[in-house]
C-alpha cells in the first residue's frame, strides 16, 4: 500500500484538501496530512468548498507532523507557497519528496463570497495537480 504524507504549515486548508482528493481517487491509499504549526482545526471555508465537490472534511482535524516522524512514507508532498510561511521539512524516512505550490487561501480578504472564490480556485488547482500526480505516478494502468 502506498503511503503519502502531505505537509503545510497550519494543516487547515491545502494539505487537508489534497488528502481528501487523494482518498477519493483511491480509498486504498494510506494518506495523511500534517503541519509544522497546526491551526487546531480545519478551516470552515475549506470544509465548505470541499463539500461542494462531494468530499466531507468535517471530521478531519489539524495534526502536527511530529505525530508522523517515526513512520516511513513513500511520498512526502509539501504544498506551501506563501512567502509569509515556511514549508515544513520532514525528517523521517521518505522514498520521494515532492513540492506542489499553492497559495494559502487563509490569507484571502474581502467579502465571504470573495474569500470563497479564492478557496474554490485553490481547491480546483489542488484537485487538478493531485489528479495528475495520481494518474501519472500512482494509478495502476
Amino acid at each position: 500500500m502506498t503511503s503519502i504524507l502531505i505537509l503545510c504549515t497550519g494543516n487547515s486548508c491545502r494539505s487537508q484538501m489534497a488528502e481528501g482528493f487523494l482518498k477519493t481517487y483511491d480509498p486504498d491509499l494510506d494518506v495523511h496530512s500534517a503541519g509544522t504549526r497546526p491551526a487546531g482545526a480545519v478551516h470552515p471555508l475549506a470544509v465548505r468548498v470541499m463539500r461542494e465537490v462531494g468530499i466531507d472534511l468535517s471530521a478531519h482535524r489539524s495534526k502536527s507532523l511530529n505525530a508522523f516522524l517515526d513512520r516511513p512514507f513513500d511520498y512526502v508532498i509539501t504544498v506551501c507557497d506563501d512567502a509569509r510561511e515556511s514549508c515544513p521539512l520532514f525528517t523521517g524516512k521518505v522514498d520521494h519528496r515532492l513540492h506542489f505550490s499553492f497559495e494559502d487561501p487563509v490569507y484571502a480578504t474581502g467579502s465571504e463570497q470573495e474569500r470563497l472564490a479564492v478557496f474554490r480556485m485553490v481547491r480546483d488547482r489542488i484537485a487538478e495537480r493531485f489528479r495528475q500526480f495520481f494518474d501519472e505516478t500512482l494509478s495502476p494502468s
